[in-house]
């Protein structure tokens, strides 16, 4: 399985205050950013499975939703976790 437990604590720690602080927005958007670079490496070699498409299109409109509120609430740390994952609008 590709999201074990270690992997999502690992992703929390850093990118959250802590490995069970699992509520942060930085934390959120860093396993949606995960979860969508494994679904884009999955549709890469199955370009027919539709239902995979779906739920990665609806992933990337969570995050985004993530990140308009975390830049609307505080500019800096939106700053941050966009240069930490490599995002750009």
């Amino acid at each position: 399985m590709y999201l074990n437990k270690e992997v999502k604590e690992g992703i929390f720690k850093k990118h959250g205050k802590s490995e069970k602080d699992t509520g942060s927005t930085e934390g959120q958007i860093a396993l949606f950013s995960h979860r969508i670079d494994h679904l884009s490496k999955h549709l890469s070699k199955n370009k027919k499975d539709f239902n995979t498409e779906r739920s990665l299109v609806k992933l990337v409109g969570k995050r985004r939703h993530l990140l308009d509120y975390l830049k609307a609430k505080d500019i800096e740390r939106y700053r941050s976790i966009i240069k930490e994952l490599g995002l750009r609008k």
